[in-house]
């Protein structure tokens, strides 16, 4: 029987960023990483056909992490990231059937349109109202702290990131350094003024979002170099033995004295099925990505691209402006726009027929931009995975988990879903997961605040 220190369960981001942390910090441990798959790096993928380059997954990550900074340095990848600097870049928002152009800074706010004298006003009630009892939805949170006028913007950002429902994901769970900020001062505005002035924080320039000329696969494959990963090779059971857990693979038996688990979440939950996790599945938004490729008439402004709240009833979520963001995107004298279609909300539109979500694509898109009569080129990509949803359930399962952990030493659980969804929060959790191993998580992390970007 096959035994190693460590095993992790799981080559995506996740599991390759514990590996990383355990090569830095414990180089004396014997690792090895077991995969389902045949091949490692999760769902990212970079796709060349054309002249495109397109994402399959994330498109980025910003660089505002001391987690994700530490591996692109520890592998020499710095020197070769395009970055795509937020104040550089505008977003956008669809208001009222138009663009308009989201506040590159706060003081920007009390000019823009976006919101009435009165929705402005109204943002200053968050020093007199007292924080809402139980766990409600960030809908709830938000329009109790800066009132309804505000509720566009938070579901686009909730748009821009989850996919999801601004009223049914948790407050509590997504953002919970917020919540504590809040119940320490009784207003979110007071705490992040005293929490500055405490730390005498410095105004710092906006982060960059992160890509790399050959694709974001640049960063998986990088991370995969030098680590003894083992494919096509899935966990089906986990028990306790001795001093250490076997895990069941269709290869045999392996041996572990730790096991991380750096599953994405709906997939962890089923091998840990015996030890009673408070729900069998959590939510998950699934979306429609449409690729399309234009010639370059100018019309695409220097930007993110769009987002589109709930109330504007368009067919697309949002829009990304990708060769705007990365250069080398498209081909010379063409622009490579990212349709978005479906989300929590929208399970039904995934149903239509490529061709039918292409063309009210288009046909949306057009309304917002000046674009040539038809593109040039198309692509549908329907995700086979989706994206976890942190709602109501969320924070049984992370006291479940850290009951788990606490109860079993030996075990710890990270990756897709459980602290987040983006690169930064799972390399977060993956840094987390190993400074566990022999010590345990060694207490309640300080959540922090999250910044919120569009």
């Amino acid at each position: 029987m096959e035994k190693k220190d460590v095993i992790i369960i799981g080559a995506g981001v996740s599991g390759l960023a514990c590996a990383h942390f355990l090569r830095a910090q414990r180089p004396e441990l014997s690792v090895l990483v077991v995969e389902k798959s045949s091949h490692s790096g999760g769902v990212i993928r970079s796709h060349h056909e054309g002249g495109y380059l397109c994402e399959v997954g994330p498109h980025g990550f910003l660089d505002n992490k001391e987690e994700s900074r530490e591996i692109l340095a520890d592998l020499h990848l710095m020197d070769g990231v395009q970055r795509a600097p937020l104040g550089d870049f505008h977003r956008y928002l669809c208001r009222q059937g138009r663009l308009m152009a989201l506040p590159q800074k706060p003081q920007e706010l009390i000019t823009s349109k976006l919101l009435s004298p009165w929705d402005k006003l109204r943002l200053l009630g968050d020093l007199w109202k007292k924080p809402l009892a139980g766990h409600p939805s960030i809908g709830e949170w938000a329009g109790h702290r800066f009132g309804k006028g505000v509720l566009p913007l938070v579901d686009a950002a909730i748009t821009g990131t989850f996919s999801g429902d601004l009223n049914r994901l948790s407050m509590d769970a997504v953002m919970p350094g917020v919540r504590k900020l809040e119940a320490e001062h009784g207003s979110l505005l007071r705490g992040l003024k005293k929490k500055a002035k405490a730390k005498r924080e410095k105004i710092v320039l906006l982060p960059a979002m992160i890509n790399f000329p050959q694709g974001l696969e640049r960063l998986v494959q990088s991370m995969a170099v030098g680590h003894d990963i083992k494919t096509e090779c899935e966990v089906h059971g986990l028990e306790k033995r001795g001093e250490g857990w076997q895990l069941s693979t269709a290869d045999g038996p392996l041996l572990a004295r730790h096991v991380i688990c750096a599953l994405p979440i709906n997939g962890a939950l089923p091998l840990f099925a015996p030890f009673g996790p408070p729900v069998d599945k959590v939510p998950e938004s699934y979306i429609c990505n449409v690729r399309l490729g234009f010639v370059d008439n100018g019309a695409i402004p220097k930007g993110f691209g769009f987002l589109t709240p709930e109330c504007e009833n368009r067919f697309v979520l949002g829009c990304m402006f990708t060769s705007r963001m990365f250069p080398g995107r498209a081909p010379q004298g063409k622009v490579l726009l990212e349709a978005l279609v479906g989300g929590r909300r929208h399970p039904e539109r995934l149903e239509l027929a490529d061709d039918e979500i292409v063309r009210r694509v288009v046909a949306d898109l057009k309304e917002l931009l000046d674009l040539p009569e038809s593109p040039e080129f198309v692509r549908v990509l329907r995700p086979k995975s989706g994206i976890p949803q942190m709602e109501k359930d969320h924070l049984d399962l992370l006291t479940w988990r850290a009951n788990l952990e606490q109860g079993n030493h030996g075990i710890s659980l990270c990756g897709f879903g459980w602290d987040g969804i983006g690169i930064n929060d799972m390399t977060r959790s993956a840094r987390l997961a190993v400074a566990a191993i022999d010590q345990g998580r060694g207490g309640e992390e300080d959540p922090g605040v999250k910044p919120v970007y569009f």
